[in-house]
């Protein structure tokens, strides 16, 4: 409600008013239009202060003018108010679409800055891959072995690739796995006490200059005797392997086959899944991303595009206001007429 009083207006006003209305239609030719249209278009927002700006920023005043012919020719405006609202609507419409270009340009310049690194980001991730299947390749072969017994270094190995994130979901159970092939009494360290002990006392004997430990005469006889006693107890080198983990007995070795070869599966087939990925990536660094990955590269995550994103709403809605005033006043103006 308008806390302005309109003055009341007769009946008789009102016949003058839509008489004098008649008289007064501004130009009835296309000549007369066409001037008047061309008057308005020399003044106003395209003036050479406006199009030098024009330039500036990189826009054709020509596409400007012809938004302000589209838009009069549209609305066709017949007074002052009318033209002022179509040039208003016509600077609205041009910082509308301003907006979009902004935003637009800055997503191309975030795709370039993306593919500078790309190259090197994916060679970088397919020589990952490489060295990681090989890896994996060299302990698979270990574990194929017959009689395995999951030494430091593997173990080693193994808690690297896990931490490094380059055996995902299958790290913990590969690991677990290693764990459970060790050596009775060995700690998670991957070394057994005794062995512990023993490179204690190597460098203790190092440090202080102290000679390796000899035997007895009579303990190096009693150990010859032996040998020449059995001396088929070395023909193989799965004896071999027993007389290195005496502790390890035959039902104990027959229980860690299973284990064994579920591991040597899983490191096989993670080599595989490797290699897989590197000639996906291969594949991805000839053809480029895809229209989702380049979409998810130039998310607007920066700091200026919310301000954008309002600049472009405001714009947007002076557009839908002018053009509201507009129609409302043609509609008003037809009224007067009928």
């Amino acid at each position: 409600m308008s806390l302005v009083k309109r003055p009341p207006i007769s009946e008789k006003k009102l016949a003058a008013v839509r008489r004098n209305q008649k008289h007064s239609h501004g130009p009835a030719t296309a000549a007369g239009r066409e001037r008047i249209r061309a008057a308005h278009l020399r003044h106003g927002f395209y003036a050479k202060a406006e199009e030098t700006a024009l330039r500036a920023l990189g826009e054709d005043p020509a596409h400007f003018q012809k938004l302000v012919k589209g838009l009069w020719e549209t609305y066709d405006p017949t007074d002052a108010v009318q033209e002022g609202l179509v040039i208003r609507l016509a600077r609205a419409t041009w910082l509308m679409n301003r907006a979009d270009r902004v935003q637009e340009g800055y997503a191309v310049r975030q795709a370039q800055d993306v593919n500078i690194g790309r190259a090197d980001r994916l060679h970088v991730q397919m020589m990952r891959l490489k060295m990681t299947a090989e890896t994996l390749w060299r302990l698979a072969q270990s574990v194929a072995q017959w009689h395995y017994v999951t030494p430091a270094a593997d173990l080693a190995i193994m808690k690297n690739l896990q931490q490094e994130g380059e055996v995902k979901e299958m790290g913990e159970i590969t690991l677990a796995l290693f764990y459970r092939l060790q050596a009775p009494g060995t700690g998670e360290d991957g070394i057994d006490p005794n062995e512990r002990g023993r490179r204690a006392a190597d460098q203790i004997r190092a440090i202080f200059g102290i000679g390796p430990f000899e035997k007895p005469k009579a303990q190096e006889a009693a150990d010859s005797s032996e040998s020449e006693e059995d001396p088929e107890d070395t023909d193989t080198d799965d004896d071999e392997t027993d007389a290195r983990y005496p502790k390890i007995t035959p039902a104990d070795w027959e229980s860690r086959e299973r284990p064994r070869q579920l591991l040597e599966n899983i490191l096989t087939r993670q080599v595989e899944i490797c290699e897989a990925r590197r000639m996906a990536t291969l594949k991805e660094s000839r053809l480029g991303p895809s229209p989702y990955e380049r979409a998810a590269e130039i998310a607007p995550i920066h700091s200026s595009a919310p301000l954008m994103r309002k600049m472009q709403d405001s714009h947007f809605l002076e557009v839908r206001r002018v053009i509201d005033l507009l129609l409302k006043l043609k509609r008003l103006e037809r009224e007067i007429e009928v």
